[in-house]
């Protein structure tokens, strides 16, 4: 393949799997340029020193590995749970939120070592090209991007294999056969899509899940655990003061143990198609709760109903890929204001699949037992209802009458 465009350095999104070796290889013959490779550990579990082993041995000269585990939580998945982010109702966004910010590493690295160009490893059907690009351009305008699959012919395993064989880059053996499933992973969630999860009538077989028990499977005698929240943010668990990264990673082991966070959903693609996925969140899932929970007794009744109705579009902006757009910046700052108050403690019972609220105390909470109590009391009166009710029912009153 021929040189296709005037790039000097270009830095790569690379994992060190198959796709993006190959994807290394290539762009230095399609394009005749030096090639910089950046792998993100976002607690996807996987073994980055390989990664930077394989790149070296790939001859690569700048090889850049960060641990971004901390920031992840930090800047992006905490921000994201103040609004209690679900897209169309159910996803908790694992993938989409993860984008922005490996996104943000490569125009900073780009800009460090003098590369004008990125380039990513996503298809071109599915929603990260969008998600990473629209990030690249929100950072930087004049960046060049590389989306080696929407230009090469290498289309399927086989020609990714013959191709690395060819070039003489290691494959490993579990890359030789063709994967079940797609699969994303991070410190947030995992997603599988794809291959036998392609039919949304059969039920997902068990061998996808990764992180969670069967409830089934789960412990017949329920967990309770205490959430501590500031100004919207969760700051420990049971008492013991966590870093974003560790208390994270705690809910993902309490949760997965418990056969919490699996969610099989068929969604709307970007691009317009739609695509089964199944999803586990176990602490994500966990947070939701708690999060809801404390907001419950602390957060005004208007502006948790005006959180609720910004949610979606929100929700569909860190979908879409704008985390770096004016609006998502501007609803942002709306649902930062309203979680000064959101501060106190959340019991939960976990329990087979179940994150449930079972207690919720803070010395900001807006509850009064004495306005609330069905018992006799002093300081409301009821005979004030009557008035309420009349000028509420004058307007449909008035409709009614001939």
């Amino acid at each position: 393949m021929g040189k296709k465009e005037n790039i000097n350095k270009v830095v790569l999104a690379y994992s060190g799997g198959l796709d993006t070796s190959v994807i290394l290889k290539w762009l230095e013959e399609a394009y005749d340029c030096e090639v910089v490779t950046f792998s993100a550990d976002l607690g996807q579990g996987a073994e980055l020193d390989e990664a930077k082993k394989k790149a070296e041995d790939l001859g690569v000269k700048e090889i850049f590995v960060e641990d971004l585990k901390n920031e992840f939580v930090k800047d992006y998945v905490f921000p994201m749970f103040r609004a209690n982010t679900l897209y169309e109702g159910s996803y908790l966004l694992g993938t989409a939120i993860a984008r922005p910010l490996i996104a943000k590493k490569q125009i900073e690295i780009a800009k460090e070592v003098g590369a004008d160009a990125v380039c990513h490893g996503a298809t071109g059907k599915g929603n990260d090209q969008i998600r990473f690009e629209l990030a690249y351009y929100g950072l930087n305008p004049d960046i060049k991007v590389i989306a080696p699959w929407r230009e090469w012919d290498l289309n399927s395993r086989k020609k990714l294999i013959e191709f690395a064989e060819k070039n003489q880059i290691v494959i490993t053996k579990d890359n030789l056969g063709e994967d079940p499933y797609s699969v994303d992973a991070n410190l947030l969630h995992t997603s599988s899509e794809g291959k036998l999860l392609e039919d949304p009538s059969k039920e997902c077989p068990e061998d996808v899940y990764q992180r969670t028990v069967s409830p089934e499977d789960a412990p017949d005698k329920a967990t309770y655990i205490e959430v501590e929240f500031k100004q919207g943010d969760p700051i420990s668990i049971n008492g013991k003061k966590l870093s974003p990264e560790k208390l994270l990673t705690e809910l993902n082991e309490l949760g997965g143990k418990n056969g919490i966070g699996r969610l099989d959903m068929v969604e709307n693609r970007s691009i317009g198609m739609k695509s089964r996925g199944i999803y586990e969140t176990p602490g994500g899932t966990i947070l939701l709760s708690a999060h809801r929970g404390i907001e419950q007794i602390t957060l005004d009744r208007e502006a948790c109903h005006l959180k609720d109705e910004i949610m979606p579009r929100y929700a569909k902006l860190i979908y879409n890929g704008f985390w770096f757009s004016p609006e998502r910046k501007m609803l942002q700052a709306l649902i930062d204001e309203s979680q000064k108050n959101v501060t106190g403690m959340v019991r939960l019972k976990l329990y087979k699949g179940n994150a449930t609220v079972v207690g919720r105390s803070s010395d900001l909470s807006l509850y009064s037992e004495e306005h609330v109590t069905f018992e006799e009391d002093d300081v409301y009166d009821q005979y004030d209802a009557e008035g309420f009710i009349k000028l509420n029912a004058l307007r449909l009153k008035l409709l009614k009458k001939d």
